[in-house]
């Protein structure tokens, strides 16, 4: 019988390994299909796990809402994270992209000051400061030969960022599985407004391996959920740090690419600096929840 933070850690393996999945998922499509079309799949079917979390009680009502406004800000901020995250992994080398991706709770503490106007002390600024050096390191910026493809996934830190600070507000009075619905949703809905630009009718295989993109993302923030319900946030949070190491092996094992000691080395600063902001928070008691790209 396993204990409660073991069924965390579990949780939270399975959390990464399906996040994992979806990000190859996500980079394979690149070859053949649009983005405006794996939006689709992604809002579509991550509808499916949410029906499955909505109490019998609420299913003649559960849209109803009070905040709409807050909900559009949610949704707005997650499209362009989802949008630009799409981008980046179809453009850059996985591990670039995860590495980069850590970034976020650096910008979630920058926001925080300005929206929710919480006080940010000397540890979490030297924190910051440590992770943009680490993305300078990674995304290498110079004026003869800038990739503007590095550009994205720093767009996918900010936008989920703001989502995080939207999602706790929504949080106080709105249920997990109502954000997600509107979420996936809007999602779908905006993905119509793309099928002029032209979509690809895609085979059995395809539109499976399409399909899966929205049920992992759904799955994987059910797992993320129960991980933080079994055991302590600052026990199973390391673990997501994982996700680099997947997406090491698989890049090289499926589109060999290799990261550069660079990559490394900014990925480790990131990495710090993301450790630092948390276990400042755990001290502070308010810890702080990043949701995913999805």
């Amino acid at each position: 019988m396993l204990s409660k933070n073991q069924l965390g850690f579990l949780c939270m393996f399975l959390s990464i390994c399906a996040f994992s999945l979806m990000d190859l998922v996500v980079k394979w499509s690149a070859e053949t299909y649009p983005i405006g079309e794996v939006l689709f799949f992604r809002g579509f079917f991550g509808l499916i796990p949410i029906f499955f979390l909505i109490p019998k009680d609420n299913f003649h009502n559960f849209y109803k809402t009070s905040k709409v406004n807050l909900h559009f800000q949610r949704c707005f901020a997650g499209l362009i994270a989802l949008i630009a995250i799409f981008i980046a992994l179809r453009s850059l080398p996985l591990a670039t992209v995860t590495s980069i991706a850590f970034a976020a709770p650096i910008f979630t503490t920058l926001m925080s000051v300005f929206f929710l106007k919480e006080n940010v002390g000397t540890f979490r600024w030297l924190a910051v400061i440590i992770g943009f050096i680490g993305i300078i390191v990674i995304t290498e910026p110079g004026f003869s030969d800038l990739n503007f493809n590095y550009i994205y996934p720093i767009i996918f830190c900010i936008g989920l960022s703001y989502v995080a600070i939207t999602i706790r507000k929504l949080s106080i009075s709105e249920p997990v599985w109502l954000i997600s619905f509107y979420f996936s949703f809007v999602i779908m809905l905006v993905s119509f407004f793309t099928i002029p630009l032209g979509w690809v009718l895609p085979s059995i295989k395809d539109f499976f391996l399409l399909s899966s993109l929205g049920l992992l993302g759904g799955v994987a923030n059910l797992f993320l959920t129960q991980s933080y319900k079994f055991s302590e946030v600052s026990l199973v949070t390391p673990l997501k740090y994982l996700s680099l190491i997947f997406a090491i092996f698989f890049g090289y094992l499926i589109w060999n690419e290799i990261p550069t000691s660079k990559t490394l080395l900014g990925a480790l600063l990131v990495i710090i600096s993301s450790v630092i902001i948390f276990r400042r928070e755990i001290y502070h008691k308010k810890e702080l929840s990043i949701p995913r790209h999805d």
